[in-house]
């Protein structure tokens, strides 16, 4: 048993009064007790220790946010482009992996002037209209760059030295694009003398073609741009289908230019809202708006007319007003044909709207609020792409208009539909080390996700209060429940929950607790037991599970509350009807100290010790008798947040208030040390094995740097930080992980996960080092071809009609296979295909058979085996066949002789006479067996040679092509070996 319970339970009645305890000294004070002496500073008169900072390294595990480009498809539609951060992501449609990630070199140098750190963020992309396997993208560095997304190479980089905001191309303007350029801010003074400043941009017309003196240069500078003209902070821009008009839409107006007259300038037209996104019609001429007030409008305005201009007078068009969005209407996409118009917003609902008779379908409860809305170009089945707020993605079939498969690695919180809570509000965070996941908060406040840091996945995502998805009512949100608090038993067996909501439309405050249990063969954690506001209506600030139990009767969870309980619950269990065991929880216990307000508990390393933190005292107690065995107390320290004990032992207690942290030595009950920080403390984070703890301070916030975090490593011995650590962001919440099973590092570093105030999810410690996603780097996307996409035909014809059944093996090769015993599941996946496109059933019967159905032997062949077998084997003759050796026998000549034996052989006795049989069915005129006509939709049967191409070899557009080996037909129209191999070529040339 530690030395710490020992000790603890032999102390005196008198350490039960809350008599303050003398500090057995003050490391800050003494300089005898400094184990490694540093450089010192003056401060205020007096010498304190100046500790060198070092970055700590860290990594994300989220995307940085939500793409301000909406995603991209290729011509074909295997792969979509999505734009994060400084990078574009290259998305396999099939299977939804990232194959390849284009980024900028590191050596390139922003152009804009006075830019931030975060300035090469990617805010357009497109496809180059004359070469679709280029990709150009513009970013807030002021830099275009042209990629081969093929061969992930840059070819080109055009700076224009203005951050970018929107790119637009046509194929009828050739080595050109429009760009939204950002201008200098004005700086203007309203009434209260506050400056503010407003937002100008510059619509451009860029040359691709460099001038004659960078062309050999890494950054190139643009032959010719033209100033079209300028707008307020702009929402979209394009270029009309035929290429005659470029519309920019900005603030309350829609700015119209004919692209063969920019000399002639925009010409502005009045919208009664703010518009907030824009999409042109694929064939006519006019475009669509959305607005702040969910209202989208068709604009009729691009005539001759539109470039007569009045001065003074600014003009409105003829429009067509289609509304159903309550909020603002976030994207706007037309279908390939030009019927439909798609429109999504806050809603969290796909509308369909068909232009002719303005009807509309919904796609209702898509995730989270649609941001981008995207269409799979491609000769089949259409496809809708949602780029949704929490950085996942959604795609629904046009046929069914139901959400078919979805990405998403973790998903972020949008904060459109809901207010986010402040840094002061608790964030649920926790590590499963049974299902090495980490449990996390979700796009939605309510609901938990377990995200796989080895898999890089997202692997479900829990409601702990299913709730409605509705995000505000008129221009007041409402308040969902939050999950605040999560916490796991040792075991990795029970969950605990802790959602609250309260609100002006809550009669009262509804707090729950709920204890949830892991269902090892799912994979999904279980509802057990929910408690109804288990401290009242009071908020529970801490929720501990007791550690280290040998049963299950020993498993206790606590609890405090704001009303002043220490409560702790048990498992309990009974026999149902159908002699059935059922566990659930109850209470336990409940016990209070004195008038004051608990704030946090902490157990014991072995359990036998609960600390709770009241007001400026510690209540040690032992929780199976609940008798408060020791109080600690120091006068300096009006106010504790948080209590734990310190190392695999528990002999020291960490206590921190606001701005202190005192290190409490529970075997010779003293005050080891204090330390005093100038600025406020925000966690307190122990070691998971070694004597050591991170205290983590918010760094002061200057003009010139972001707010960052600074960490501050102590061990027992002394107050003075072993060293000190830096991040360039502030932190929500924290948790620590073993350096073993997640993140392999050091053992005797710190390995942290947190959450920072942009709900990015990161991972920091020394020597972080994460494995290499899949597809995070560069790579050549031709490579990675993989399952073809679903298609109408499939569902039609079935998937056995696209499958080569002469190899059934995964996978195309070139190489001859051995004979292959199919199995039962192969054997059903030829019947998939329809009636009409199968070979009669008796040509099939017996090769599927013979295939996976092995003849047992006669005796008397067993034991001719046997006598064979006993033989001796001679040595071979002079004369024989076989080569000197033993090699395999050389290949015998066959005679015509010997053939016309077998020929008369197979035709007396392998092929029956049709005779005895009924004629077969007539069809359409055409004798077949079966009813097969010899000539289906006016292609034949007999199948013909595919089209020519290298063995293997992976096209441009994703196909594969493997050419087959011809076989020998019988008279039936049939391989005289293998019919099955036949009637699967024949579906696939049938179909095309």
């Amino acid at each position: 048993m530690p030395v710490a319970v020992d000790r603890t339970r032999a102390m005196t009645a008198s350490l039960v009064h809350s008599s303050p305890l003398k500090p057995a000294h003050d490391s800050l004070n003494n300089d005898a007790q400094t184990p490694n002496p540093r450089k010192r500073r003056k401060a205020k008169g007096k010498e304190v220790e100046e500790v060198e900072e070092e970055a700590w390294s860290w990594k994300s595990l989220t995307d940085s946010s939500t793409s301000r480009a909406p995603p991209i498809f290729t011509k074909d539609g295997s792969y979509f482009f999505s734009a994060t951060g400084p990078s574009v992501k290259i998305y396999f449609v099939a299977t939804g992996e990232v194959v390849s990630t284009l980024t900028a070199p590191p050596n390139s140098v922003s152009c804009v002037a006075g830019s931030s750190q975060h300035s090469d963020t990617i805010t357009a992309a497109i496809l180059d209209p004359h070469n679709p396997f280029q990709l150009i993208t513009g970013s807030l560095d002021g830099y275009i760059r042209i990629w081969d997304f093929l061969d992930a190479s840059l070819l080109q980089t055009i700076g224009i030295s203005q951050p970018i905001f929107h790119l637009a191309a046509n194929d009828k303007i050739r080595d050109y694009v429009f760009v939204a350029a950002a201008r200098p801010t004005k700086q203007k003074t309203n009434k209260a003398g506050v400056s503010t400043g407003e937002d100008n941009v510059a619509v451009l017309r860029v040359s691709l073609k460099p001038k004659a003196e960078s062309a050999g240069s890494a950054v190139q500078m643009s032959s010719e741009i033209i100033a079209v003209g300028k707008t307020r902070s702009t929402t979209g821009l394009a270029v009309s289908p035929s290429g005659a008009w470029l519309v920019a839409t900005a603030g309350h107006k829609a700015y119209v230019c004919q692209t063969a007259n920019l000399k002639a300038g925009f010409t502005k037209f009045v919208s009664p809202e703010r518009l907030t996104c824009l999409a042109f019609h694929p064939s006519e001429e006019y475009f669509a708006t959305g607005d702040a007030t969910g209202c989208i409008r068709l604009w009729y305005c691009l005539n001759e007319s539109a470039t007569v201009k009045t001065p003074g007078v600014e003009k409105t068009a003829q429009t067509t007003t289609l509304h159903w969005h309550a909020h603002a209407v976030s994207s706007l996409a037309f279908t390939a044909n030009g019927a439909y118009l798609l429109s999504g917003g806050e809603e969290a609902v796909l509308v369909i709207w068909q232009l002719h008779t303005g009807k509309k379908e919904y796609v209702p409860r898509v995730g989270s609020p649609i941001v981008h809305i995207s269409l799979i170009n491609t000769g089949g089945e259409e496809e809708y792409l949602l780029s949704l707020a929490d950085a996942s993605f959604a795609f629904i079939r046009a046929s069914s208009l139901k959400i078919s498969r979805s990405i998403a690695r973790i998903k972020l919180d949008p904060a459109i539909s809901h207010g986010r809570p402040s840094t002061s509000t608790s964030v649920p965070l926790a590590v499963h080390f049974s299902s090495s996941t980490l449990i996390l908060p979700s796009s939605h406040p309510s609901s938990l996700q377990t995200f796989s840091p080895s898999l890089s996945k997202l692997l479900s995502e829990l409601d702990i209060s299913p709730s409605n998805r509705v995000s505000r009512r008129d221009d007041k949100p409402l308040q969902p429940a939050r999950v605040e608090r999560v916490v796991l038993s040792e075991s990795g067996e029970w969950m605990a929950t802790v959602d609250t909501r309260e609100g002006d439309d809550v009669p009262r405050p509804e707090v729950y607790l709920k204890i949830w249990q892991w269902d090892r063969k799912s994979g999904f954690w279980i509802l057990n037991t929910r408690i109804d506001r288990p401290h009242g209506p009071n908020r529970l600030p801490s929720v501990a599970f007791r550690p280290g139990v040998r049963s299950r009767a020993d498993l206790l969870l606590a609890t405090v509350g704001q009303d002043g309980n220490i409560k702790t619950w048990r498992i309990r269990s009974m026999k149902t009807k159908s002699e059935d065991v059922e566990e659930f929880w109850v209470a336990r216990s409940a016990v209070r100290f004195r008038a004051e307000i608990p704030t946090h508990i902490s157990w014991s390393p072995d359990g036998s010790l609960l600390a709770v933190s009241v007001g400026s005292h510690v209540a040690i107690y032992e929780p199976d008798s609940n008798t408060l065995s020791q109080v600690l107390t120091c006068p300096d320290c009006r106010l504790h947040s948080t209590v734990q004990f310190l190392g695999a032992n528990g002999r020291y207690l960490v206590v921190n208030g606001p701005q202190d942290v005192l290190l409490w030595d529970l075997v010779s009950h003293t005050l080891r040390w204090r330390y005093h920080s100038p600025v406020v403390i925000d966690q307190v984070i122990g070691h998971s094995g070694e004597e050591q703890f991170a205290v983590i301070e918010r760094a002061p916030a200057t003009t010139a740097s972001a707010p960052s975090t600074r960490a501050l490593v102590f061990q027992p011995s002394s107050s003075v930080p072993v060293f000190s650590r830096t991040l360039p962001f502030r932190l929500r919440t924290i948790v620590s992980v073993p350096p073993t099973g997640f993140f392999p590092t050091d053992p005797s570093g710190f390995t942290l996960v947190g959450i920072t105030e942009a709900w990015n999810v990161v991972v920091f410690g020394d020597d972080v080092q994460l494995p290499e996603e899949e597809g995070a780097s560069p790579q050549d996307i031709t490579q990675n071809v993989g399952v073809a996409k679903r298609t109408l035909i499939h569902d039609i014809f079935g998937a056995s009609a696209f499958v080569d059944l002469t190899n059934p093996a995964s996978g195309p090769s070139t190489v001859p296979r051995t004979a292959h015993t199919w199995s039962a599941k192969e054997v059903v996946e030829i019947f998939d295909a329809p009636a009409h496109l199968l070979p009669p059933l008796e040509s099939l019967f017996d090769s599927v058979m013979d295939n996976f159905l092995a003849a047992r032997p006669d005796e008397a062949e067993e034991q001719q085996e046997e006598r064979e077998d006993e033989m001796d084997i001679d040595e071979p003759e002079e004369d024989d066949d076989r080569p000197v050796g033993g090699g395999a026998p050389l290949d015998r000549v066959v005679d015509r002789q010997e053939m016309h034996g077998f020929v008369e052989l197979f035709m007396h006795h392998a092929i029956k006479t049709p005779s005895s049989r009924p004629a077969p069915p007539q069809i359409n005129g055409m004798h077949k067996p079966n009813g097969t006509p010899s000539q289906l939709n006016g292609l034949h049967s007999t199948p013909k040679s595919g089209p020519k191409a290298k063995p293997n070899r992976v096209l441009p557009n994703g196909h594969v092509y493997t050419p087959s080996r011809s076989l020998p037909l019988s008279t039936e129209g049939f391989p005289a070996t293998t019919p099955v191999s036949t009637a699967g070529k024949k579906r696939k040339k049938s179909l095309g």
